[in-house]
């Protein structure tokens, strides 16, 4: 059903304005009482529960940072079946983000390219959201991911970060510092380990629990990489992260990579640049978690997110040392139970093994 409405539909209109409609739909389930329900539905079995970072998630499958950039659909995503849902990217300072049209569909590649911008009202007002949606005892595990503000000169992008850091990090399950973007000038370039080590080194301080306030834990706290990077930088990244004590990897981050493509060159090169997220970072993304996975111990989490669509895709990702996986491009070709199908699918192929 759904793809014939994305066929004849979705697919004609914006990209963003699409996923504005999509959206609306499941920040209004709360409200008007629909949640409950719904998960009911949608509901992860028991057996796919993963204990990491000190928390209990009830899926090993989250939406990944990009789908509820402000933390205003947590509570019908939750309703849909995801585990955890990662807000973001969020920064100190409010930015509109890059000028539309922004975002494009490559569907023969089951792909989309984005340069949104990292588009928020900026970490205060999304504090004030946060600190609602955790009186709620129905809920999904929460992370939120911090980036540079726009504004902000790379040389100063350390205080940048902290201020989000320290302001969001006690309304976040996991906090995930994002320095992995190709759509913020220079915020990749934070990814080498002499900008990487003294950034990580500060917001670490930052989440961390005061030594005077006894039972309060520190926020978990995880870097989010690029695919673009090569062999040796993951290994050295991977290395910082045991080095400075974090709690784990987000891997990866979208694409600048066109190679691979079967959509018409004319269409690609109409999009112009961004990141592609979807199916062509598959591979990527498996390698590099894989890889990661030789470096760090079983208990750092890693959470792979990359071209997942399906139930066995998932269920490859865990079986290569995925801690938790992530994905938000599947959900513009599958939609709104796609979350559904794929814990029931993760369930079904655990009951054979």
């Amino acid at each position: 059903m759904y793809r014939i409405l994305f066929s004849l539909v979705l697919s004609k209109l914006d990209p963003e304005r699409a996923h504005h409609l999509a959206f609306d739909v499941i920040r209004l389930l709360p409200a008007v009482g629909l949640a409950p329900l719904v998960r009911r539905f949608t509901k992860p079995a028991p057996g796919l529960a993963v204990r990491t970072l000190g928390l209990d998630f009830d899926s090993p499958f989250g939406v990944a940072a990009g789908f509820d950039k402000e933390g205003k659909a947590i509570l019908g995503l939750g309703a849909l079946g995801f585990g955890h849902v990662e807000v973001g990217t969020l920064t100190a300072i409010p930015q509109p983000g890059n000028p539309r049209p922004r975002m494009f569909r490559l569907i023969p590649d089951h792909a989309v390219v984005n340069r949104m911008g990292f588009n928020n009202n900026g970490a205060y007002e999304a504090a004030r959201r946060l600190a609602r949606v955790l009186q709620r005892r129905s809920r999904p595990i929460v992370g939120v991911n911090i980036g540079k503000s726009r504004v902000v000169a790379v040389d100063d992008a350390v205080a940048d970060y902290v201020l989000s850091a320290r302001v969001l990090a006690p309304l976040a399950d996991y906090l995930v510092v994002n320095v992995s973007s190709p759509n913020t000038p220079g915020l990749r370039g934070l990814q080498e380990i002499e900008s990487l080590a003294p950034l990580l080194e500060a917001v670490a301080a930052a989440v961390a629990a005061p030594a005077d306030a006894p039972g309060r834990r520190s926020t978990p706290l995880l870097v989010k990489i690029a695919p673009d990077l090569t062999d040796e930088q993951v290994r050295t990244i991977a290395q910082l992260v045991l080095r400075l004590g974090l709690d784990g990897i987000v891997a990866t981050n979208t694409t600048t990579s066109r190679d691979g493509l079967v959509t018409d060159p004319a269409v690609i090169a109409a999009a112009g640049d961004g990141g592609v997220s979807g199916a062509p970072l598959a591979q990527r993304s498996l390698e590099i978690l894989r890889l990661i996975r030789t470096i760090v111990p079983p208990e750092l989490c890693v959470i792979s997110v990359g071209g997942v669509s399906t139930a066995h895709d998932v269920s490859e990702r865990l079986d290569a040392g995925a801690t938790l996986v992530q994905g938000y491009t599947g959900f513009v070709y599958t939609g709104p139970l796609w979350a559904r199908q794929i814990n029931r699918g993760l369930a079904r192929l655990r009951a054979k093994a």
